[in-house]
């Protein structure tokens, strides 16, 4: 540091002016590096809003604190504000991967939040550039829209804060808590301040959870988010200070982008991945023609196999009542089961090599789904017709359902895999597969238990 009597103002002044105007932000950086906080602030209140909040961004984050907390809460609003400014915010957002990782240092927690609160989202990604975080990281996308308290309050005092700021947090379930240099405790919940008594204390009742660093990338900060199932992630600086948020409807967004990015750079993309309104429908109707043709085909099997047991169902007519209830829960538990993971490779919780985990998981699914169908349909059946009956679409039940999950749940992957949209892909083949399985499973169980 030059010590205050050896520096000469004026010249420092217009120096750092000028390296500011001509976007010489390391020769600025350097100058303000050897100043004291009082002459920083002395220069600082010399500039422009727009030279000083570049000047403010150039300090270190321990210089930039200091400085922060000895000025006036005018002057430190009027700072946040023109942090804000496009000025500031696109002076460094030109700035390349490089420089901002060898000139920028994090912001103050505290000036941090300040400086994104009531910014959109839109806003808050090209402040991210400002505040030195990584491109599509944590920082990038977190809200700074949280409510917090301190360990050592009371339940009362801690609801008396909570309900300051009740109407203006979206998520006001989830309550961080926080110490004085604003470093992460733990969090609770506001059902769990409601229960308790007044008089116990925050520190007594928060419990540590997952959080994730500003710098880390949004698509791994958001899987967490999803995989925890946590309400609200905490967004920390390097040294653990709270930043932000990320919320489970961010995290599922993030990741539904994220999906939608990799599908638009794969090297031959299905046609359906593009908005639904902007698809000519010459590329809808080629899409979904050909399942179409797919079900149709597959239908004739479906014949042949009423054709093979045509003798089981003219000495059993009461069979042939039971056909759409077999064929139709066969179908909706294909299609529920392939809707589920259709929206799990959305989100990318689920890969191609889960195949054989997805399989065995579906078949637990559907036998799970089948016995509690079959045995009302054993109960019913059996008491309006005969417990032969009964048996034998409940036994029915049990077989079809494990079969239809266990398939409807690989074929969102198989389509994956041949680069074909499953949501077209899936539903008319479990269709076409069930009906025909469906069947033969029924009518092959009818053979065996009645003879």
């Amino acid at each position: 540091m030059i010590s205050p009597e050896k520096v000469d103002l004026s010249t420092i002044s217009r120096s750092l002016c000028s390296h500011l105007n001509h976007g010489e932000f390391q020769q600025a950086a350097r100058l303000l590096g050897e100043l004291h906080t009082a002459e920083a602030i002395e220069h600082l209140e010399a500039l422009d809003a727009t030279e000083a909040a570049l000047a403010y961004r150039l300090l270190d984050k321990q210089a930039a604190l200091l400085l922060f907390k000895d000025l006036d809460a005018e002057v430190q609003a009027e700072l946040i504000r023109a942090l804000q400014s496009e000025a500031v915010v696109d002076a460094f957002s030109q700035l390349s991967a490089a420089q901002r990782a060898a000139l920028l240092d994090e912001l103050p927690a505290i000036v941090a939040t300040k400086l994104l609160a009531g910014a959109s989202k839109a806003k808050r990604q090209d402040i991210g550039a400002l505040l030195g975080y990584p491109e599509a990281s944590a920082g990038r996308a977190m809200s700074p829209d949280f409510i917090a308290t301190h360990p050592q309050l009371t339940v009362a005092e801690s609801l008396a804060r909570i309900s300051k700021r009740f109407a203006h947090c979206k998520d006001a379930q989830h309550i961080l808590v926080i110490d004085d240099e604003r470093r992460l405790l733990g969090t609770i919940t506001l059902s769990e301040l409601l229960v308790e008594p007044g008089t116990m204390t925050v520190a007594e009742l928060c419990t540590p959870g997952p959080s994730v660093q500003a710098c880390e990338p949004e698509e791994s900060a958001a899987r967490l988010a999803v995989g925890r199932k946590a309400g609200v992630l905490p967004v920390l600086d390097r040294e653990d200070r709270l930043l932000g948020v990320l919320t489970l409807p961010m995290a599922l967004g993030i990741l539904e982008d994220a999906e939608e990015r990799r599908t638009a750079n794969d090297p031959e993309p299905e046609p359906l991945v593009r908005p639904y309104l902007g698809t000519p429908l010459r590329q809808l109707v080629k899409a979904r023609i050909i399942w179409l043709l797919v079900l149709a085909i597959g239908a004739t099997l479906t014949v042949k196999v009423l054709a093979s047991f045509e003798q089981t169902l003219e000495s059993m007519v009461v069979l042939s009542l039971f056909i759409p209830l077999i064929v139709g829960i066969g179908g909706n538990t294909g299609n529920q089961a392939a809707t589920t993971v259709t929206r799990a490779l959305a989100m990318g919780e689920v890969r191609g090599r889960d195949f054989w985990r997805v399989l065995m998981r579906e078949v637990r699914i559907g036998a799970i789904l089948g016995l509690s169908l079959g045995l009302v349909a054993l109960f019913l059946a059996g008491l309006i017709f005969e417990p032969s009956i009964g048996l034998v679409i409940g036994t029915s039940l049990v077989a079809l359902c494990s079969i239809a999950a266990a398939v409807g749940g690989v074929m969102p992957i198989i389509g994956k895999f041949f680069k074909v949209d499953p949501a077209v892909f899936s539903n008319p083949f479990i269709s076409t597969f069930v009906d025909a399985a469906g069947l033969i499973v029924y009518l092959s169980v009818a053979v065996l238990i009645l003879g």
